[in-house]
């Protein structure tokens, strides 16, 4: 129970009943307290948060690794966030109604600069996150070593946006399970946009799914690294799809000869279908492979894609527009996943200004990925470049 004093802004609340006495500072609308949680605070783990946030509430957790600490939350319009550092939430076989570390359910939720690890459930989807409101904000955040990272329901008035986070290692064992466990697993909802993110490592798994009717993948990076995933990003429904200035590298181990794959599922199910790939660069290192293949009717639109790897292809209907296939476009430093322009790559001032789609979506590349984890203006001098990067002689940086 919340009991509170008035005062002139801020007013603040104690709230009793827990361990020691809590001060909350209100907004001067007394609408949303700020909870501490930490371990020098009343409030020692986020689960206690849960159990006595309102809507609107903003709940700060301190640095700190939680262990076996899963909780549901069905407040609305949330805004929790890791202060000091990332708060840890380790789930140590425990989890939220056999679900997930986190069950989100209310809508408006925005989650910060969180880590969460070690979801794992009986149904094999355990995530560190499952969300089922409407409308979430995901930024700065790290999700490791789950079945599932994070796994959302169909709901086709929702939005979600992840953006500066990090998925990997988040599996199941297909071999012996017979199931597969994925980085990134969003439901059928109106709009997913994923940008400048590390994506990788799914193992077995896709690194990005999802059936959402609008997909916008803006300056990702998206790479098998030290493991194999299946696809790269799958839209198994199709819909309307959207990927600009994303670097994707496939493993030579994948056992899928597919990178990205497009409406193979129940594309009848999205009245829209509509892919556009514009400015990426895709390394496929096995010995074969496809970089698209379009299950669709609609023909993709391709433009200033760079595509790297031996007899690889693009199958179904596509248009293409300055796009280039090479097996020996020269990178600063493949070896070290570096994959900017070299002096010598014939990418270099071969591609066209791409316009915008047919939703009025601005197909510019205005950005690239800066890893890790970040964007920075792409630079404008001479015709645009093909490839997710724009080479830049005498360049001082160097980052990957």
């Amino acid at each position: 129970m919340r009991q509170s004093t008035i005062h002139n802004p801020p007013q603040t609340l104690l709230a009793l009943g827990l361990t020691g006495i809590l001060t909350i500072t209100f907004s001067p609308s007394c609408r949303a307290a700020t909870w501490l949680v930490g371990p020098q605070h009343a409030l020692k783990s986020p689960s206690q948060a849960a159990k006595v946030a309102k809507d609107d509430d903003i709940i700060l957790i301190a640095a700190a690794t939680y262990q076996g600490d899963v909780a549901s939350w069905p407040q609305n319009r949330l805004i929790l966030r890791g202060i000091g550092g990332r708060a840890h939430l380790k789930a140590q076989d425990q989890s939220a109604e056999g679900k997930a570390i986190w069950v989100l359910k209310g809508n408006d939720i925005r989650v910060e600069n969180l880590e969460f690890s070690g979801a794992t459930v009986p149904a094999l989807n355990g995530a560190g996150i499952r969300f089922e409101g409407t409308n979430l904000t995901l930024r700065n955040c790290h999700f490791h070593d789950n079945q599932m990272g994070i796994l959302t329901g169909a709901n086709p008035a929702s939005e979600i946006l992840i953006e500066g986070s990090e998925f990997n290692d988040n599996t199941v064992d297909y071999r012996r399970y017979g199931k597969l466990g994925h980085n990134i697993y969003i439901g059928n909802i109106r709009r997913f946009t994923l940008r400048h993110s590390y994506i990788h490592d799914a193992q077995t798994g896709h690194n990005v799914k999802s059936r959402a009717q609008e997909n916008y993948l803006l300056y990702n990076r998206i790479d098998d690294e030290h493991n194999a995933s299946s696809y790269l990003v799958d839209f198994p429904d199709g819909g309307q799809a959207f990927m600009v200035g994303n670097l994707l590298r496939q493993s030579p181990d994948s056992a899928n000869t597919t990178m990205l794959s497009f409406a193979a599922e129940h594309n009848q199910n999205q009245p829209l279908q509509a892919l556009y790939l514009v400015n990426n660069t895709f390394v496929n290192d096995r010995s074969s492979g496809i970089f698209l293949n379009n299950h669709s009717n609609t023909p993709a639109n391709l433009i200033n894609n760079l595509w790297v790897g031996r007899d690889s292809r693009v199958e179904g209907p596509a248009e293409l527009q300055h796009n280039i296939s090479s097996s020996n476009t020269v990178f600063a430093n493949p070896a070290n996943h570096d994959y900017r322009l070299s002096v010598n790559a014939e990418a270099i001032d071969q591609g066209t200004q791409p316009g915008q789609a047919s939703n009025g979506f601005q197909l510019q590349p205005d950005y690239q990925y800066r890893h890790p984890l970040d964007i920075e203006p792409r630079p404008q001098q001479g015709p645009i470049d093909v490839g997710a990067y724009e080479f830049i002689p005498d360049s001082p940086t160097n980052h990957k």
